[in-house]
Parts: C-alpha cells; sequence; structure tokens
C-alpha cells in the first residue's frame, strides 16, 4: 500500500503489567495486518500533569502534552483500550485527552480529534470487561467530534483470559479484538481513497 493509514494506539493504563496494553496491542497487530502503519505509545511515557488551566497561562502546555497531542495531529485513526476504574475511564486517560485538546493560539478548537476515527475496547477482572467505562468513553470521544466505531469489545475475567504471551486464550475474542484493528484500517483507506 503507497500510502497506508496511520493510527495511533494506547491504552489508559501506566500499570507495567496492564491487560489493556496487551489488549491494545493484539487489536494493533490486526490495523497492521489489514495495511495500516500502526504506532503503539504507552502513556506512561508521558508524564503529564493533571490539566490546571493557571499552569497552562503561567508556563504552557508541557512538552509530553505537546509530543503527545503532535503524535494525535500525526495519526489518522486511534485504538484505546481503557481500564475501568470505579465505573467510569482511568484519570490517566481523561488527563491525556483533556490536555491534547487544548488549542494552540489560532488553531480550531479540538483540532487534534476532530474527524478521527477511533476504535475502543477493555477488559477487566470483573465480570463486565470495563463496559461501564466503555460508555462513557464513547460519549466523551463522540462529543469531542471523533467518530467512533459502533462495534466494541469488553474482555471480563482479565486475568484468567490472556496467555502468557500476550494473546487472548479464547481465539474468537482474539479474532474480535484483532477486527477492531482491522476495521478502523479499512475504513481510513476508504476515506483515504
Amino acid at each position: 500500500m503507497s500510502n497506508p493509514p496511520k493510527i495511533l494506539a494506547f491504552a489508559g493504563s501506566a500499570r507495567e503489567g496492564s491487560f489493556n496494553k496487551k489488549l491494545v496491542q493484539i487489536a494493533a497487530n490486526g490495523g497492521r495486518k489489514a495495511g495500516a502503519e500502526v504506532t503503539y505509545i504507552d502513556l506512561r511515557d508521558f508524564p503529564i500533569p493533571l490539566y490546571d488551566q493557571d499552569l497552562e497561562a503561567a508556563e504552557g502546555m508541557p512538552r509530553y502534552a505537546q509530543e503527545l497531542k503532535s503524535l494525535f495531529f500525526a495519526h489518522q485513526g486511534l485504538l484505546i483500550a481503557s481500564p475501568e476504574y470505579n465505573s467510569t475511564l482511568s484519570p490517566l486517560l481523561k488527563n491525556a485527552i483533556d490536555w491534547v485538546s487544548r488549542p494552540a493560539p489560532g488553531e480550531p478548537m479540538l483540532a487534534a480529534f476532530s474527524g478521527k476515527l477511533v476504535g475502543i475496547m477493555s477488559t477487566s477482572p470483573g465480570g463486565l470487561g470495563g463496559l461501564r467505562g466503555l460508555a462513557q468513553l464513547r460519549e466523551m470521544l463522540a462529543n469531542i467530534s471523533m467518530v467512533v466505531l459502533p462495534n466494541q469489545i469488553a474482555i471480563p475475567q482479565a486475568f484468567e483470559a490472556f496467555t502468557e504471551s500476550g494473546t487472548l486464550k479464547d481465539p474468537q475474542k482474539q479474532e474480535a479484538v484483532e477486527n477492531i484493528g482491522a476495521k478502523v484500517a479499512e475504513m481510513l483507506t476508504k476515506l483515504n481513497a
């Protein structure tokens, strides 16, 4: 493919052994198999302070927030695996989105998000797999001008769902997660044609 779609993949978790990091990498592989150029990042590598408008006014956007925002601009699609904290998305994910949403002088509001195609997924130790948090993530992403794929996946019992190599034990679930990445890639390819 001469001009493959570019997809940014990450999880809303900083934990070293995060199941959501494993999950989003499965989706990223599905996107790669479908011809996309997928960049996986770890939000732990972007130590951004809690969003504070006074801090922004005094010092501008922090360096790591600028780097993260640049990555959003450089990619047409996203794959996000969202852990569920107390029935909602993680503070890490919300804070990253809040900083990336801040407009530079002369820049339109939500420029780094507008029209981006995003696939969402989650896993958790509980029986719902993070489904409640996904509903809130979907609503937030749609409200900031992103196009969220209708299909999503929530994998319950995360402690038992993965192999040691990071794949899912259930081949149907493995395929469903890969398909989210593939779907983002395929739709971006059609949009770019």
